[in-house]
């Protein structure tokens, strides 16, 4: 297959600090964005190989999963990291722009729908999405193969925590409130899909959240997409105007689908980041620790209610 990634690419030293792309420390940038370009090739370039002992020589291996990709790092101004990167020049094709910065994931569409024609897969990924699973293309062609073009299935985020987290691995998308999505889709319709897959059955379900920060169309797809009226027409009333760029549009077009609770490792991808799964246990309980601290609400209750206690 020919894979076009475009990747919106953004850092600011001097922003309001509230994530990597807006803090005075530009490492954890640099090695997202790094990772996620590296991984793309390491998954799914041309160049693996396997090494033959007896011979005592690498062959190419994983003809299968190797395939011809194209990665395009789109900037705005010079809010950007491309410099200090250190990746070979033919890993990657900057592509620098002027807009305002909320503007720039609307560039990766323009360069996208440019290219339409050329390509099996046409991506869009933040810059600091981390693909881990070598099969994550192959399982995309199979889903589009066995259901509609209609049906748009995005992976599911998570982060990953340290030793002294609450949690292991959190996945970041959860449910938002329905008034949220319900003027832009209506998960009633069609609200899941099942499909057998390597001898277990997969659930898929119209998320209340459709946001990944990606997202991964054919070439059909994609020509659906750019055909409709309201793309490129770079509109923000969705959250902000990065999840808009990322989301709103193809909300509008497409029927989302995300693997099921049951099954979120399906199709999902790193989030380089700590900034979610640091609150955990914090400023965003634990359900468990919600009961507990509900019982032990309602144990102090009944001791302290006299009326009660008279009755018992």
């Amino acid at each position: 297959m020919k894979i076009l990634v475009a990747i919106a690419h953004y850092f600011d030293a001097k922003g309001d600090g509230k994530y990597m792309s807006t803090s005075p420390n530009a490492l954890p940038r640099l090695e997202a964005c790094r990772s996620c370009i590296t991984a793309l090739h390491r998954l799914f370039g041309r160049q693996q190989y396997q090494l033959d002992i007896a011979r005592w020589c690498a062959v190419p291996v994983n003809s299968g999963a190797c395939h011809e990709l194209d990665i395009r790092l789109c900037t705005s101004r010079k809010h950007h990291l491309v410099a200090q990167l250190a990746l070979p020049a033919t890993s990657y094709c900057h592509v620098p722009s002027d807009v305002e910065s909320m503007m720039l994931e609307f560039e990766c569409q323009s360069e996208l729908r440019n290219a339409l024609g050329n390509y099996d897969y046409y991506c869009f990924m933040e810059d600091d999405l981390i693909i881990h699973d070598p099969h994550f293309f192959q399982k995309l062609v199979w889903f589009n193969q066995t259901f509609t073009d209609e049906c748009l299935l995005q992976p599911n985020r998570f982060e990953i925590g340290t030793l002294d987290c609450k949690v292991p691995k959190l996945y970041i998308d959860g449910n938002l409130p329905p008034a949220s999505t319900s003027p832009f889709q209506d998960i009633s319709l069609l609200p899941e899909l099942r499909a057998p897959y390597l001898g277990a059955e997969v659930h898929f379900v119209r998320p209340l959240n459709p946001h990944s920060g990606c997202y991964f169309l054919t070439e059909s797809q994609m020509a659906r997409f750019a055909s409709q009226a309201h793309f490129l027409n770079r509109d923000t009333s969705w959250c902000g105007p990065l999840e808009s760029a990322a989301t709103l549009g193809i909300m509008k077009t497409f029927r989302i689908y995300k693997p099921s609770p049951q099954s979120m490792g399906f199709l999902e991808m790193e989030h380089k980041s700590n900034y979610n799964i640091l609150k955990i246990g914090k400023e965003i309980p634990i359900e468990s620790d919600k009961k507990g601290m509900l019982k032990s609400l309602l144990r102090g209750l009944k001791t302290n209610n006299p009326q009660r206690q008279r009755s018992s």
